[in-house]
């Protein structure tokens, strides 16, 4: 396929040569009704941009079929049978994946270190979650990715399990074993959603992880702007095989998804494809190579412990996203969260995550000499001035199998149970009516219907005196919690 054609931009170009007067949404009409202060900070171009699709990019009958063959050169660039865009980010694309696989009350298998997103998607769906427990770092208190003999043992332990959705990359960058798990799904014929929030990167470059289409999964979620060009909220799907009808997943998306789709994110996703078809080899080959200079010299400094290929060699990780600078802190005496505030208030630069142990910065294709700079100078700073940031106390990190707990109840009926809030000493024992979820990285602690422990209880205590933000539970100090009433 011709990957020099961007349908949609060229189709947004035709409309503003036109220079067609609209008498429907949006409202603005194209920047006329605009504030002038508003343009001042988004710029006037972003409203001139903001069209329909329909009665906008293409007519009513979408006769022209501008999103579809947007779509399908972005299939054929990342090697999927069908891909669809969607505009609501992936949080709401992976609820559409897994109501594609599995209804209400159906069983689906679930790497338990999933994001907030994929819990919310079992309330909602309604479907019943049969977890699957990460491979859990004690050194580094990370979670990595389950291996495919704990998905193989899960689909023994469930017949009736209608798929398995997969995390990878994590948020720190540790990768599944893509290919064995697809390999264990397809064994007894059921599909594999992958949730590559974090990959969408991976099919243009050979020495990135595997792509999830390569791997042979059969459901791929990517969130474009992670770690791709796209704006925020672009998210794709990424289909192949005959698991999934490409009818189903249309069908639920336009359940769910917004039916008014913004053609920025359109336009947005569709010049990243052109990019990475025409030059993606070369940008990332030279983003890898600054993430190896990054590593190297972070790797230097005292107190930093920078994590690479050692996960891999350790046997913890199939793979690791080179692009992903990890760096434990704890060396320093300080935690992650207090490295990423002071290097936001000090030096102006806003790190991709943390938590009790470490950051992460992502190294991306738009990059370059100065950005490499800025960053090792104000790491290298932070380090110089540890000492003088003010010691918190410490996180009770748990030993890995006290994350484990135990299910009660489903996640929908707790969700929508009644409930009471008690406090925290009078919650040991009784059923979370809500999700428990530090950020970041987002990963639910406790969700509902799972039965909350003395020992976790002390480690959300303790994190939140410590700094965790925890923004989805009724009390974000964790005095009290919400729970499923008693008869």
């Amino acid at each position: 396929m011709d990957h020099s054609r961007a349908p949609v931009l060229d189709a947004l170009q035709d409309f503003r040569r036109r220079g067609d007067v609209v008498f429907g949404p949006p409202g603005h009409k194209q920047g006329r009704g605009t504030d002038p202060r508003v343009a001042d900070v988004l710029g006037m171009d972003v409203f001139r941009s903001d069209v329909l699709t329909l009665n906008g990019l293409d007519d009513r009958r979408q006769s022209q079929g501008v999103l579809q063959q947007a779509q399908e050169l972005m299939a054929d660039a990342v090697g999927a049978e069908h891909a669809f865009f969607s505009t609501c980010g992936s949080s709401l694309s992976i609820k559409t994946a897994m109501l594609s696989v599995a209804g209400p009350g159906e069983k689906l298998l679930l790497s338990r270190n999933a994001h907030k997103a994929v819990v919310a998607a079992v309330i909602i769906n309604g479907v019943q979650p049969i977890w699957v427990h990460p491979k859990f770092d004690t050194e580094r208190h990370l979670a990595h990715p389950p291996e495919p003999d704990d998905v193989r043992r899960r689909l023994r332990e469930h017949p009736d399990a209608k798929g398995m959705l997969l995390i990878t990359p994590t948020d720190w960058g540790t990768c599944a074993d893509i290919r064995g798990v697809a390999d264990a799904c397809h064994a007894v014929d059921v599909p594999l959603i992958v949730d590559e929030a974090w990959g969408a990167h991976l099919p243009f470059h050979p020495d990135l992880p595997s792509w999830g289409m390569d791997a042979d999964a059969d459901l791929v979620v990517t969130s474009v702007h992670k770690m791709g060009g796209a704006i925020e909220q672009s998210s794709v799907f990424h289909l192949q095989h005959d698991r999934v009808a490409p009818e189903v997943l249309k069908q639920r998306e336009d359940l769910l998804g917004t039916t008014s789709a913004s053609c920025l994110v359109y336009g947005a996703l569709d010049g990243w494809r052109r990019q990475m078809a025409e030059q993606g080899r070369e940008l990332l080959g030279a983003a890898v190579r600054r993430a190896e200079r990054v590593r190297a010299a972070l790797a230097e400094m005292p107190g930093l412990r920078v994590m690479g290929e050692d996960v891999i060699e350790e046997g913890l990780a199939a793979e690791f996203d080179p692009l992903k600078i990890v760096v434990d802190v704890r060396g320093l005496g300080i935690s992650g969260m207090q490295a990423t505030e002071w290097l936001r208030a000090h030096r102006h630069v806003d790190l991709g995550g943390s938590d009790s142990c470490r950051v992460s910065a992502s190294i991306t294709h738009a990059d370059d000499d100065e950005t490499e700079k800025v960053l090792l100078d104000a790491v290298r700073s932070l380090v110089e001035n540890a000492d003088s940031i003010e010691r918190q106390p410490e996180v009770h990190l748990p030993a890995p199998g006290v994350l484990e707990l135990e299910q009660a109840v489903l996640p929908r009926e707790a969700f929508f149970a009644e409930a009471e809030h008690v406090s925290a000493e009078r919650a040991v024992g009784r059923v979370c009516a809500e999700m428990i979820s530090p950020y970041p990285p987002g990963v639910p602690v406790v969700a509902p219907g799972e039965v909350i422990t003395a020992e976790v209880l002390d480690y959300l205590r303790s994190g939140v005196e410590h700094g965790f933000l925890i923004s989805d539970s009724a009390d974000p100090t964790v005095k009290t919690l919400r729970v499923v009433a008693r008869p």
